[in-house]
């Protein structure tokens, strides 16, 4: 256990504030008592608090009790999913917020998962040039990678966030008790992240989910602490992503492309699933140029495939998944860069792999 950490009788893990890049990570209940007081000392004019259908049902009902705010507050819904992560969407909330009146001291909450909070910071880092944004993630993905480390963007047709901007929130509130909305399988989309954070950086981390079928509500709030703590260490190193950083996107190069190719189907995939595959695809091209043993690949692939359902990859699929890679926005100079395992907890950047085998490496997962 992490050692800033003590366990409270409601079994839920008391987790100190992370200082990240320009604003404090908060958790629990005291995360809400720190909003309030940055709510007043701001002053904010208006407050309007982004939501999608699922946490608009589910989750504001849990937030409007804690906040105590002297400005008007608004609710803006969207609807639920990805395919709501567009220019057409930002432009129809633009247009709430100027008919609303909303100035350059006003606030966006935002009260999701990672579509809400990639979305809503778009939204706020660009109306009126930049207004003040919160972000409050609800699922596990949100609150483990998305919300984290200032990201914020929408997709571009079928193409995973090609258009964004890199700004932080003025603070970001942890609050597990969300995740008791959540299904299984949104839960281990967000899982993939936390793998991620141990394969690339900490062993001893990755090696704790080993014992994931004894996990309780404690350990989890432990291992989500300790992600956090992960990514964000990686973050304030490299906040603009031109060298360390880039190791948060191992999994991510072929995951990207393989959830932007089903991303318009009837078999479109979470983005930890996608991720997931992603991962095993890399951890393969990993090992062919000899980081990783096959022992390690091994190891990484079987149980990745305990967790994550096989998905059906025909050759042909492989194909068009290898030509959206070329819109990739890690590319640099048209090549394509992959971030590798070096060994398990250490990772390797700025990776050319050529088509052959990526083409081994789909191959290899269908086998």
């Amino acid at each position: 256990m992490l050692e800033n950490t003590v366990i409270l009788t409601s079994n839920l893990i008391k987790m100190q504030t992370i200082q990240a890049s320009g604003y404090p990570i908060y958790f629990g209940l005291e995360g809400y008592e720190a909003v309030n007081k940055l709510l007043a000392e701001k002053n904010y004019s208006s407050l309007y608090i982004i939501v999608d259908s699922n946490t608009n049902t589910f989750c504001l009902h849990r937030l409007l009790p804690y906040l105590a705010v002297d400005c008007a507050i608004e609710i803006i819904e969207i609807e639920a999913g990805e395919a709501q992560k567009n220019i057409d969407t930002c432009v129809a909330l633009w247009s709430i917020l100027s008919d609303f009146g909303a100035d350059r001291k006003s606030c966006i909450l935002n009260l999701g998962g990672g579509v809400v909070t990639d979305m809503g910071g778009f939204v706020a880092s660009t109306f009126k040039r930049g207004i003040d944004f919160i972000n409050i993630p609800t699922t596990l993905l949100g609150m483990v990678d998305a919300s984290v480390g200032g990201k914020n963007g929408i997709d571009l047709n079928n193409l995973k966030n090609q258009i964004g901007t890199i700004n932080t929130p003025t603070t970001l509130l942890i609050d597990t008790h969300y995740l008791e909305t959540l299904s299984a399988r949104e839960m281990r989309s967000g899982l993939a992240e936390m793998l991620k954070h141990g394969l690339i950086f900490d062993r001893n981390y990755w090696n704790k989910f080993k014992k994931l079928e004894t996990l309780d509500t404690s350990m989890l709030d432990e291992l989500i602490y300790e992600s956090i703590v992960i990514k964000n260490t990686i973050v304030m190193q490299d906040p603009h992503e031109k060298g360390i950083r880039k190791s948060l996107n191992f999994g991510h190069t072929l995951g990207h492309g393989i959830e932007s190719f089903y991303l318009g189907s009837q078999n479109k995939l979470l983005h930890g699933e996608a991720v997931a595959v992603g991962m095993i695809l890399e951890a393969y091209l990993s090992y062919k140029k000899e980081y990783i043993n096959l022992e390690e690949y091994l190891e990484i692939k079987e149980y990745m495939l305990s967790i994550f359902d096989k998905i059906a990859i025909s050759t042909s699929d492989v194909d068009a998944i290898i030509d959206l890679l070329k819109h990739d926005k890690k590319n640099e100079y048209g090549k394509i860069q992959f971030s590798l395992l070096k060994n398990i907890g250490e990772c390797i950047i700025n990776q050319i792999v050529d088509d052959k085998l990526i083409q081994d490496a789909f191959f290899d997962y269908n086998s």
